[in-house]
Protein backbone atom coordinates (compact mmCIF):
# COMPACT_ATOMS: atom_id res chain seq x y z
CA UNK A 1 0.00 0.00 0.00
CA UNK A 2 2.97 2.35 0.43
CA UNK A 3 3.27 2.44 -3.36
CA UNK A 4 -0.42 2.64 -4.19
CA UNK A 5 -1.59 5.33 -6.64
CA UNK A 6 -3.74 6.82 -3.88
CA UNK A 7 -0.77 7.66 -1.68
CA UNK A 8 1.37 8.88 -4.55
CA UNK A 9 -1.34 11.43 -5.33
CA UNK A 10 -1.52 12.31 -1.64
CA UNK A 11 2.17 13.10 -1.43
CA UNK A 12 2.17 15.02 -4.72
CA UNK A 13 -0.84 17.12 -3.77
CA UNK A 14 0.50 17.92 -0.32
CA UNK A 15 3.86 18.96 -1.75
CA UNK A 16 2.24 21.24 -4.29
CA UNK A 17 -0.14 22.97 -1.94
CA UNK A 18 1.58 23.12 1.42
CA UNK A 19 4.43 24.92 -0.25
CA UNK A 20 2.50 27.14 -2.60
CA UNK A 21 -1.00 28.06 -1.44
CA UNK A 22 -1.60 31.70 -0.60
CA UNK A 23 -3.78 32.77 2.28
CA UNK A 24 -6.76 34.26 0.49
CA UNK A 25 -9.16 36.21 2.70
CA UNK A 26 -12.17 34.20 3.87
CA UNK A 27 -14.60 34.66 6.70
CA UNK A 28 -13.34 33.11 9.92
CA UNK A 29 -15.06 29.83 10.72
CA UNK A 30 -14.27 28.01 14.00
CA UNK A 31 -14.78 24.59 12.41
CA UNK A 32 -12.62 25.48 9.41
CA UNK A 33 -9.57 27.47 10.57
CA UNK A 34 -7.47 25.93 7.78
CA UNK A 35 -9.80 27.28 5.10
CA UNK A 36 -7.10 28.90 2.89
CA UNK A 37 -5.29 25.58 2.58
CA UNK A 38 -8.54 23.62 2.36
CA UNK A 39 -9.90 25.75 -0.48
CA UNK A 40 -6.61 25.43 -2.35
CA UNK A 41 -6.65 21.64 -1.94
CA UNK A 42 -10.33 21.51 -2.87
CA UNK A 43 -9.49 23.38 -6.07
CA UNK A 44 -6.59 21.04 -6.77
CA UNK A 45 -8.83 18.01 -6.28
CA UNK A 46 -11.48 19.49 -8.58
CA UNK A 47 -8.94 20.11 -11.35
CA UNK A 48 -7.51 16.61 -10.95
CA UNK A 49 -11.00 15.16 -10.99
CA UNK A 50 -12.03 17.03 -14.14
CA UNK A 51 -8.79 16.20 -15.92
CA UNK A 52 -8.40 12.56 -14.90
CA UNK A 53 -10.79 10.93 -12.47
CA UNK A 54 -14.15 11.95 -13.91
CA UNK A 55 -13.31 11.13 -17.57
CA UNK A 56 -11.96 7.73 -16.54
CA UNK A 57 -15.00 7.07 -14.36
CA UNK A 58 -17.39 8.06 -17.16
CA UNK A 59 -15.58 5.79 -19.62
CA UNK A 60 -15.60 2.95 -17.08
CA UNK A 61 -19.32 3.37 -16.51
CA UNK A 62 -20.05 3.52 -20.25
CA UNK A 63 -18.14 0.35 -21.16
CA UNK A 64 -18.73 -1.77 -18.06
CA UNK A 65 -22.12 -3.50 -17.66
CA UNK A 66 -24.04 -2.62 -14.51
CA UNK A 67 -23.86 -6.16 -13.03
CA UNK A 68 -20.07 -6.12 -13.40
CA UNK A 69 -19.78 -2.70 -11.75
CA UNK A 70 -22.04 -3.87 -8.95
CA UNK A 71 -19.88 -6.97 -8.48
CA UNK A 72 -16.69 -4.89 -8.33
CA UNK A 73 -18.26 -2.57 -5.76
CA UNK A 74 -19.47 -5.53 -3.69
CA UNK A 75 -15.99 -7.08 -3.73
CA UNK A 76 -14.30 -4.00 -2.30
CA UNK A 77 -17.11 -3.39 0.18
CA UNK A 78 -16.66 -6.96 1.38
CA UNK A 79 -13.01 -6.19 2.14
CA UNK A 80 -14.19 -3.09 3.97
CA UNK A 81 -16.63 -5.10 6.05
CA UNK A 82 -13.72 -7.10 7.48
CA UNK A 83 -12.09 -3.86 8.68
CA UNK A 84 -15.44 -2.69 10.06
CA UNK A 85 -15.49 -5.84 12.20
CA UNK A 86 -12.03 -5.01 13.58
CA UNK A 87 -13.20 -1.53 14.55
CA UNK A 88 -16.38 -2.95 16.08
CA UNK A 89 -14.18 -5.04 18.38
CA UNK A 90 -11.93 -2.08 19.21
CA UNK A 91 -15.07 -0.14 20.15
CA UNK A 92 -16.27 -3.09 22.29
CA UNK A 93 -19.30 -3.59 20.04
CA UNK A 94 -18.82 -7.33 19.93
CA UNK A 95 -22.31 -8.12 18.67
CA UNK A 96 -21.87 -5.92 15.62
CA UNK A 97 -18.42 -7.40 15.02
CA UNK A 98 -20.05 -10.83 14.90
CA UNK A 99 -22.58 -9.57 12.36
CA UNK A 100 -19.84 -8.08 10.16
CA UNK A 101 -17.74 -11.25 10.35
CA UNK A 102 -20.79 -13.29 9.38
CA UNK A 103 -21.42 -10.91 6.45
CA UNK A 104 -17.87 -11.41 5.22
CA UNK A 105 -18.07 -15.19 5.57
CA UNK A 106 -21.42 -15.45 3.78
CA UNK A 107 -20.48 -13.13 0.93
CA UNK A 108 -16.99 -14.59 0.50
CA UNK A 109 -17.97 -18.24 0.43
CA UNK A 110 -21.44 -18.06 -1.08
CA UNK A 111 -21.24 -14.76 -2.96
CA UNK A 112 -18.40 -15.62 -5.35
CA UNK A 113 -15.63 -14.01 -3.35
CA UNK A 114 -17.79 -11.13 -2.22
CA UNK A 115 -18.97 -10.04 -5.67
CA UNK A 116 -22.58 -10.86 -4.76
CA UNK A 117 -24.07 -9.36 -1.60
CA UNK A 118 -26.03 -12.34 -0.36
CA UNK A 119 -25.76 -11.22 3.26
CA UNK A 120 -27.94 -8.15 2.71
CA UNK A 121 -30.62 -10.35 1.16
CA UNK A 122 -30.50 -12.36 4.40
CA UNK A 123 -31.03 -9.22 6.49
CA UNK A 124 -27.37 -8.81 7.50
CA UNK A 125 -26.97 -5.16 6.50
CA UNK A 126 -23.74 -3.20 6.36
CA UNK A 127 -22.82 -0.72 9.06
CA UNK A 128 -19.42 0.58 7.87
CA UNK A 129 -16.90 1.45 10.52
CA UNK A 130 -13.39 2.91 10.46
CA UNK A 131 -10.54 3.87 12.74
CA UNK A 132 -11.54 7.53 12.80
CA UNK A 133 -14.80 6.46 14.44
CA UNK A 134 -12.84 4.27 16.85
CA UNK A 135 -10.82 7.30 17.91
CA UNK A 136 -14.06 9.25 18.31
CA UNK A 137 -15.55 6.42 20.39
CA UNK A 138 -12.88 7.04 23.02
CA UNK A 139 -13.38 10.77 23.15
CA UNK A 140 -10.80 12.11 20.72
CA UNK A 141 -12.15 15.29 19.17
CA UNK A 142 -12.42 15.79 15.45
CA UNK A 143 -10.07 18.75 15.24
CA UNK A 144 -10.34 21.18 12.33
CA UNK A 145 -11.87 20.32 8.98
CA UNK A 146 -9.11 19.13 6.65
CA UNK A 147 -9.24 18.40 2.91
CA UNK A 148 -7.01 15.53 1.84
CA UNK A 149 -5.36 15.35 -1.59
CA UNK A 150 -7.45 13.12 -3.87
CA UNK A 151 -9.48 11.67 -0.98
CA UNK A 152 -11.28 14.94 -0.21
CA UNK A 153 -13.21 15.96 2.93
CA UNK A 154 -11.90 14.87 6.31
CA UNK A 155 -10.88 16.21 9.71
CA UNK A 156 -7.54 16.07 11.51
CA UNK A 157 -8.73 13.09 13.56
CA UNK A 158 -10.22 11.27 10.60
CA UNK A 159 -7.10 11.93 8.52
CA UNK A 160 -5.14 10.04 11.16
CA UNK A 161 -7.74 7.31 10.97
CA UNK A 162 -7.31 7.17 7.20
CA UNK A 163 -3.58 6.52 7.61
CA UNK A 164 -4.37 3.54 9.85
CA UNK A 165 -7.15 2.36 7.53
CA UNK A 166 -4.90 2.39 4.46
CA UNK A 167 -1.55 1.39 6.00
CA UNK A 168 -2.39 -0.96 8.87
CA UNK A 169 -5.38 -2.55 7.14
CA UNK A 170 -4.09 -3.50 3.71
CA UNK A 171 -5.95 -6.60 2.52
CA UNK A 172 -4.61 -6.70 -1.05
CA UNK A 173 -1.00 -7.62 -0.07
CA UNK A 174 -2.46 -10.64 1.73
CA UNK A 175 -4.44 -11.63 -1.35
CA UNK A 176 -1.60 -11.35 -3.87
CA UNK A 177 2.15 -10.71 -3.90
CA UNK A 178 1.96 -9.21 -7.40
CA UNK A 179 2.63 -5.48 -6.92
CA UNK A 180 1.30 -4.57 -10.37
CA UNK A 181 -1.91 -6.47 -9.68
CA UNK A 182 -2.32 -4.79 -6.27
CA UNK A 183 -1.83 -1.34 -7.78
CA UNK A 184 -4.29 -2.14 -10.56
CA UNK A 185 -6.84 -3.29 -7.99
CA UNK A 186 -6.33 -0.09 -5.98
CA UNK A 187 -6.86 1.98 -9.13
CA UNK A 188 -9.98 -0.03 -9.96
CA UNK A 189 -11.32 0.63 -6.47
CA UNK A 190 -10.80 4.39 -6.94
CA UNK A 191 -12.43 4.40 -10.38
CA UNK A 192 -15.36 2.28 -9.19
CA UNK A 193 -15.92 4.61 -6.24
CA UNK A 194 -15.72 7.70 -8.45
CA UNK A 195 -18.15 6.21 -10.95
CA UNK A 196 -20.65 5.57 -8.15
CA UNK A 197 -20.58 9.29 -7.32
CA UNK A 198 -21.09 10.66 -10.83
CA UNK A 199 -24.76 11.54 -10.34
CA UNK A 200 -24.06 13.19 -6.98
CA UNK A 201 -21.18 15.34 -8.21
CA UNK A 202 -23.06 16.32 -11.38
CA UNK A 203 -25.94 17.51 -9.19
CA UNK A 204 -23.54 19.44 -6.96
CA UNK A 205 -22.05 21.24 -9.95
CA UNK A 206 -25.52 22.31 -11.09
CA UNK A 207 -26.39 23.92 -7.75
CA UNK A 208 -25.71 27.67 -7.74
CA UNK A 209 -23.92 27.78 -4.37
CA UNK A 210 -20.35 27.60 -3.12
CA UNK A 211 -19.47 23.91 -3.74
CA UNK A 212 -16.68 24.06 -1.17
CA UNK A 213 -19.01 25.14 1.63
CA UNK A 214 -21.71 22.67 0.56
CA UNK A 215 -19.24 19.76 0.51
CA UNK A 216 -17.69 20.75 3.84
CA UNK A 217 -20.98 21.17 5.70
CA UNK A 218 -22.48 17.99 4.26
CA UNK A 219 -19.41 15.97 5.29
CA UNK A 220 -19.26 17.41 8.80
CA UNK A 221 -22.99 16.92 9.43
CA UNK A 222 -22.91 13.34 8.23
CA UNK A 223 -19.75 12.57 10.18
CA UNK A 224 -21.12 14.14 13.36
CA UNK A 225 -24.21 11.92 13.06
CA UNK A 226 -22.04 8.81 12.70
CA UNK A 227 -19.84 9.78 15.66
CA UNK A 228 -22.94 10.39 17.80
CA UNK A 229 -24.29 6.98 16.82
CA UNK A 230 -21.04 5.20 17.70
CA UNK A 231 -20.67 7.02 21.03
CA UNK A 232 -24.27 7.09 22.20
CA UNK A 233 -26.05 4.23 20.47
CA UNK A 234 -23.26 1.78 19.81
CA UNK A 235 -24.29 1.38 16.19
CA UNK A 236 -24.10 3.41 13.03
CA UNK A 237 -27.10 5.35 11.79
CA UNK A 238 -30.00 3.61 10.08
CA UNK A 239 -29.29 4.88 6.53
CA UNK A 240 -25.78 3.40 6.66
CA UNK A 241 -27.03 0.18 8.19
CA UNK A 242 -29.59 -0.27 5.44
CA UNK A 243 -27.77 1.06 2.44
CA UNK A 244 -24.04 1.17 3.03
CA UNK A 245 -21.65 3.89 1.95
Amino acid sequence: MLHSPRWRFLVLGAALLFGGCASAPHAADPKDPLQPYNRAMFGFNEKLDKAVMRPVAVAYKNVTPTPVRRGVGNFFRNLGDAWSAVNDVLQLHVGYAADDILRVEVNTFFGLGGTIDIASEMGLYRHPNDFGLTLARYGIGSGPYFVLPVLGPSTVRDSGGTVVDDYLYAPLPHLTSDVALRNSATALDLVQHRASLLATTDLLESIAIDPYVFTRDAYLQRRDARVHAVRSLGVLTAPDAAGGE
